[in-house]
Parts: structure tokens; C-alpha cells; sequence
């Protein structure tokens, strides 16, 4: 290659990375239209997203479901005087009278004293069985994996509201469905649709969230939007203390779906979707009505940002999964956000289930685990507007490998089971911190035309480490000091993946994927100068254009 030839490239590349350096920049010298109308946060935004977060309780509810579905409880076989047990401790065999052959069991008596009926009292998944009901929480959570991939697509094509809706009226059909289902093998693939239907709400109300906050609002908004799944969390133990047969607690858990239905005149279409695709005359109908509700006078400002909007094509909008890995800094920035989900996921589920091995009252249990998130979820807050998104998820990946590092050192009697128990609590809030964070963090780094399906697809790997989370706890079969020292290498592998991935934090963010290829790299960003009306303006999701 000839030196005029490198010349001449060397130009080209320039041009190339000034040209998506002005692009960016572009919409904060015209203006967003968004935040013209609405400003950051008001009295509108509340009351949307408050609705939306409620949406979080059965999210927990179906989640977390399967701790009282598949309760166990003492049993033994249900033989005659004349039949004797193989032995005293021996609950699955019998020896037959007649033959003294030894059978298995048919039959069980199951201690009711706690729970009237569960599924595994329902349908004996005990001995030979018992393994079902731990695969029936693996096969919700891999529905929950798949039912966030698909509403992501769903939602990037169209809209946020359609998919909402639709997860809604199949989460009341499948819950339903579930608790009338008279076979476990229909319980199963009902279970799994219920698990799509949550996928479904956790992406679609999540990313509609987002895009009416803007400023420092997002990052408050983002962590108390799971506040509710805490609560969820606790209030989930209330309630199979109230109703202690599965059927009924199904119902319990799934009829207040009825109540969402009203979102459908409640919830707004995201005004910056309806931009992103050119419906811009219902946009504007949706700008003017929130306006109003915050007592905002649009003025030229905004007319002026809405008619400066780029007239792209639905087709030029669209992304897909394959188009973060296309490119080297994309692809690396992807996988590090990935594993730390995964890690999220691996985490705090094992954690809490962790946790629960220690013994005690299983609904004094679960109360204490959604109560000790509580603390992680609002210091989530001011750590990440404080010192920023990386360094958060970096430092809370790293409290809960230190915690969980420590229990290994800890010797195997009852006089330090208190230590484990506060070491696990410190490991749990940890991964609630980093769970918030990496949810904001991720939504902020993905480019806007697959901001959708990029979280979608990272919440899926979380999904993975959540069905692998009860494999690693039972690890202590084999050695006691295997589960913690998983749970706490695996975060400290993700707290140096963190270092891989630039801070988000008041700097404008990629739109593109020619811009999430250059954001982060050795360039100057753009940082913001506008104060908002409500807080630091955050132009990255304040000037997104086609989310």
C-alpha cells in the first residue's frame, strides 16, 4: 500500500469518527423534544412509573412461587400393619408379607401441619420423583430466559405498551391454567408460559420506565423501580402463611393480574418509540398531555426539537443480537455486561437458597431475605450517582465475593453458624446492589436501535445463572466449602471484567452501532453542560432519539 493510499484512509477514518462525534452531539445542540415537553421528572413520570413498578409484585410473586408450591414436608410410606418397613429410616421401600420382596412405595402419609397441599404432597414427588419439582423451577426459569429475548424483539418492533399487555393477559390465562391443572404434566408447560409472560413484564415495563425519567432521575428511578420486588418478595411469605394449599396460592398470587388490565388507559406508548419509528402526530398527543400534567409551557424549543427529529425508516431503526458481537470493542463490552448478569443471577438466587439451608422457620425465612435486599436496593442509589455505574457494580461485586471467600475460612460448627448467616446476608446485599445497577448500567451502554434486545438478551444470561444457581448450592453434598467459595470466586471474576467497560454516567451514549463501537474507546466524550430543571441532565437516554 502506497503512503498516499495510507494518507488517504487515515482521512477517511478521521472524517468517520468526527462525523459520529457530531452525529451524537447533534440532538443536544437541536434539543430532545422528550425532555422539552416533560423535563426530567414530574408529577406524569411518577405516577407511570409507580403503575409500572407495581408490576414488579407478581414478577416476584410467580418467581419466588415455587419455595411454597413444592414445599417439602416429613413423609413415609402408607403401609398396613401387616406390612413392615424395609428398615426404621427407609421411606420409599416396603417388604412385602407375602413374597418379603422388597417394593418401592405407592403410597405416602405426608406431615400436613404446615402446608395442607403442595404439589409434591399432590402428586408424590418424593423418592424416585423428588427431582420434578426442582425441574419445574428450572424449566420457569428458562421460560422467564426466553420470555425476555422474545418480548425484547417484540418490544423493539412494536412498542413497549402491545407486548405489556399481552404478558399480562397471558400471565392471567397460564396462572390460572396452572392452579386448576390436574396432572403435573400439564402443570409443567403451563408453568413455562406463565414464565413468559414475566420474562415479558420484566423487559417491556423496565424499558418503558426508562424512557420517560431522564437526569439523575434515571438512576433513582431504575433502583426503586425494584423496591417492589422486595416487598413482593416478603409479602410472598404473608401469603402462604394465609393460604397453605398450592392451588389457592396460585390463584392468590395470579388474579391481581386482573387489576393490570387497566393499564391499557393508564400506560402511554413511549413518546420515544412513537419518534424512533415516525409517529410523530401520536407522540406529540402524548408530549402535550404530560406536559400539561407537570404544568410545563411548550414553547418554540420544543416545536423546534420536534421537527428536527431524523425521518429514519422503521427498517433503519432496527438492530439485532449479532450486531453486538460484529464489531472487537462492541463484543468485548457484551460479554463483560453478559457474564456480570450472569453473575447477578448465579448469585443472589443461590445466595438466598444458601441462605435457607441454614434452618429456622421457612416463613420467617423468606420474609428476612426480601427485608435484608431492602438496604442494598437504596444504597444502590447514592453509590451510583455518587461514584458513578462501573465503579458500583465493581465494588458490589466485590463485597460479595470478599463475604462469601470469608465463609470458607469459617470451621464447620454451630457456634460460628451466626458469622456464616451474616456473611451470607452481607454476600446477598452485595448482589442486591449489583442487580439494579447492571440493569441501568447495561441499558445505558447498549446502543439505542438494540438497547431492547441487548438487555433482554443479558437478563437471559442471568436466567442461566439462576438455573444453575440450585446445582452449585448443592455442591455442599460433596464438600462444604465448595458452594461459597463458587459464589464467591465467580462475582470476582466479573468485578475485573468491569474494567473492560466505560462509565456511563453524564456522558452522551452511543445511538448507533457505529457509535457503541466508538463509545469507550480512547476518545474524548461528550459530556454534558445543560443543567436540568430536576436534577443532572443525563443526555445519553434525555437525547435518544430512537429508543
Amino acid at each position: 500500500m502506497t503512503e498516499d493510499t495510507k494518507k488517504e484512509n487515515t482521512d477517511v477514518s478521521c472524517e468517520s469518527k468526527e462525523h459520529n462525534t457530531n452525529k451524537m452531539s447533534a440532538v443536544t445542540k437541536i434539543g430532545d423534544p422528550v425532555q422539552n415537553a416533560l423535563g426530567d421528572f414530574g408529577w406524569w413520570q411518577f405516577w407511570i412509573t409507580f403503575a409500572l413498578s407495581l408490576l414488579k409484585f407478581p414478577i416476584a410473586w410467580h418467581q419466588l412461587a415455587i419455595i411454597f408450591l413444592g414445599a417439602k414436608s416429613s413423609f413415609q410410606c402408607d403401609v398396613d400393619n401387616k406390612t413392615a418397613l424395609l428398615n426404621n429410616t427407609d421411606r420409599c421401600s416396603f417388604r412385602d408379607p407375602l413374597t418379603h420382596n422388597i417394593e418401592p412405595c405407592q403410597k405416602f402419609i405426608y406431615d400436613r401441619s404446615i402446608f395442607h397441599e403442595t404439589i409434591i404432597t399432590e402428586w408424590d414427588l418424593v423418592c424416585g420423583r423428588f427431582q420434578l419439582a426442582n425441574i419445574s423451577q428450572s424449566v420457569f426459569m428458562f421460560g422467564v430466559l426466553i420470555g425476555n429475548v422474545l418480548f425484547g424483539m417484540f418490544s423493539d418492533k412494536f412498542g413497549r405498551k402491545i407486548p405489556m399487555m399481552f404478558a399480562i393477559v397471558l400471565l392471567l390465562v397460564a396462572g390460572v391454567g396452572t392452579s386448576l391443572a390436574p396432572w403435573y404434566a400439564l402443570f409443567l408447560p403451563l408453568r413455562f408460559l406463565t414464565a413468559l409472560a414475566i420474562g415479558g413484564l420484566m423487559i417491556s415495563s423496565f424499558v418503558l420506565t426508562m424512557e420517560v425519567v431522564g437526569g439523575k432521575w434515571r438512576t433513582v428511578v431504575s433502583t426503586l423501580h425494584h423496591i417492589p420486588f422486595n416487598l413482593g418478595h416478603m409479602s410472598l411469605a404473608l401469603i402462604s402463611y394465609m393460604i397453605r394449599d398450592w392451588r389457592q396460592f396460585q390463584l392468590a398470587i395470579t388474579l391481581p393480574a386482573l387489576f393490570f388490565f387497566t393499564y391499557w388507559w393508564v400506560i402511554p406508548e413511549s413518546p420515544r418509540w412513537l419518534l424512533a419509528v415516525g409517529k410523530e402526530k401520536q407522540a406529540r398527543k402524548i408530549l402535550i398531555t404530560g406536559a400539561k400534567q407537570n404544568n410545563r409551557k411548550l414553547d418554540g424549543d420544543f416545536e423546534k426539537a420536534l421537527n428536527n427529529q431524523p425521518r429514519n425508516t422503521v427498517g433503519e431503526n432496527k438492530g439485532n443480537l449479532f450486531d453486538l458481537f460484529r464489531t472487537a470493542n462492541l463484543r468485548k463490552k457484551t460479554l463483560a455486561v453478559f457474564f456480570n448478569w450472569f453473575v447477578c443471577g448465579l448469585c443472589f438466587y443461590g445466595l438466598a437458597q444458601y441462605m435457607g439451608e441454614i434452618g429456622g422457620n421457612i416463613f420467617v425465612n423468606v420474609a428476612s431475605s426480601g427485608f435484608i435486599e431492602l438496604p442494598g436496593a437504596f444504597l444502590c442509589i447514592y453509590l451510583m450517582e455518587k461514584f458513578g455505574r462501573r465503579n458500583t457494580l465493581l465494588s458490589a461485586n466485590l463485597v460479595t465475593a470478599v463475604a462469601c471467600i470469608l465463609i470458607t475460612f469459617l470451621p464447620q460448627n454451630s457456634e460460628v453458624e451466626h458469622f456464616k448467616f451474616i456473611l451470607a446476608s452481607l454476600g446477598i446485599v452485595g448482589s442486591s446492589i449489583a442487580f439494579p445497577t447492571i440493569y441501568l448500567f447495561s441499558g445505558e451502554l447498549f446502543p439505542t436501535v438494540v438497547r431492547n434486545v441487548g438487555v433482554g438478551s443479558a437478563s437471559m444470561c442471568a436466567r442461566i445463572g439462576s438455573i444453575i444457581a440450585p446445582f452449585v448450592s448443592s455442591l455442599g453434598v460433596l464438600n462444604v466449602y465448595l458452594p461459597p467459595m463458587v459464589f464467591g470466586t465467580v462475582p470476582l471474576v466479573g468485578a475485573v471484567l468491569c474494567l473492560l467497560l466505560p462509565e456511563t454516567k453524564g456522558v452522551q451514549l452511543p445511538e448507533t452501532i457505529e457509535d457503541g463501537e466508538l463509545f469507550g474507546l480512547k476518545t474524548k466524550p461528550t459530556i454534558t453542560t445543560k443543567t436540568a430543571e430536576n436534577g443532572a441532565q443525563n443526555v445519553g437516554f434525555v437525547a435518544d432519539e430512537q429508543l
